[in-house]
């Protein structure tokens, strides 16, 4: 059996090193060379495709195939798409971005009072965050699974129907005087299946790879960043792709994000839509419950996207 990593020694906090003012970072934290951001990395920020989901609403034909077509490019080609017009209240997205940077600035000893228990750090506010994040994954899969031609409620009954995953995941990445030697996270494609990302609305930092090159993520205001999961695209017999996407750190300004991600019962077995297999494109994967999946990309460590391409079954 492959045992878990561990650190050879304590561990200190990424954000006390931070505040502690050193003009160097930890030599376990610096890159190799071939993975390390250019020193121009965050210099040009550019949109990923930005998809207005107005477009679906009401009853003009044209606008909503329109806005189906651009999703499904967006899933083909990118990965990664941003949407506006999501829903989602403008209030409650901004209370929610407020709440987690305060949490970041509490002193240490107080926020680990928090740890492993989130429901008790302004719940209210959290709750009714992940619960609209949850309708919007709803409605998102939904319309995935039209693009993909298996019929509205294909892809969330594969994930379990109502007894889905999801978690939301609030990252702090303080400022960093080494920017140019480390990452905030590292290279790697999603392990589950959809993310819905806020990012901050002060500073980028997150890179989708496209082709041989970084992108550097210019978040549109009020959007939510949507990248494909790894179990996305086996479900969908590789035509949806989950894509490589790193963070890079600044080294004047910290930076908050909130992942959402909506994964699949970690029990069920995931294997392409039969209705996407056929004798010229095979199943590509091989099925494997979401457990078994985390399990074995846990043992091996990040591999940025090698881990699902992995699973492509020999022919």
């Amino acid at each position: 059996m492959n045992i878990l990593q561990e650190w050879s020694e304590p561990i200190t906090r990424v954000q006390s090193l931070s505040d502690s003012g050193s003009p160097a970072i930890p030599d376990r934290y610096v890159k190799p060379l071939s993975e390390r951001p250019s020193l121009s990395s965050g210099a040009n920020p550019t949109n990923i495709p930005v998809i207005d989901l107005g477009g679906l609403v009401g009853h003009e034909a044209k606008l909503r195939a329109l806005t189906l077509k651009n999703i499904s490019l967006a899933c083909r080609e990118w990965g990664f798409f941003q949407v506006i017009n999501h829903g989602v209240s403008l209030d409650l997205i901004h209370q929610a971005r407020e709440v987690w940077r305060q949490f970041f600035h509490l002193p240490i000893d107080k926020k680990q009072v928090y740890a492993n228990s989130p429901r008790t750090y302004e719940g209210k506010v959290i709750e009714e965050y992940s619960f609209e994040l949850t309708e919007l994954s709803r409605s998102l899969m939904n319309i995935l699974s039209v693009n993909l031609g298996l019929g509205e409620g294909y892809l969330q009954n594969a994930f379990g129907g109502d007894d889905i995953g999801a978690c939301l995941r609030a990252t702090f990445y303080p400022k960093c005087p080494q920017p140019d030697l480390t990452l905030g996270l590292s290279s790697h494609s999603d392990p589950g299946g959809m993310t819905l990302l806020l990012p901050d609305d002060q500073v980028s930092g997150l890179q989708v790879r496209k082709g041989d090159s970084w992108i550097t993520v210019k978040p549109a205001p009020n959007a939510f960043i949507v990248n494909i999961g790894d179990q996305i695209e086996v479900l969908s017999n590789a035509i949806f792709k989950s894509v490589e996407h790193r963070v890079i750190v600044n080294s004047t300004k910290e930076r908050v994000s909130l992942a959402f991600f909506y994964n699949p019962k970690s029990n069920l077995l995931i294997q392409p839509a039969k209705e996407l297999v056929t004798p010229y494109r095979p199943a590509l994967y091989q099925p494997m419950t979401f457990d078994e999946y985390r399990l074995y990309i846990r043992s091996r460590g990040p591999r940025g996207k090698s881990q699902v391409e992995s699973l492509k079954c020999s022919r």
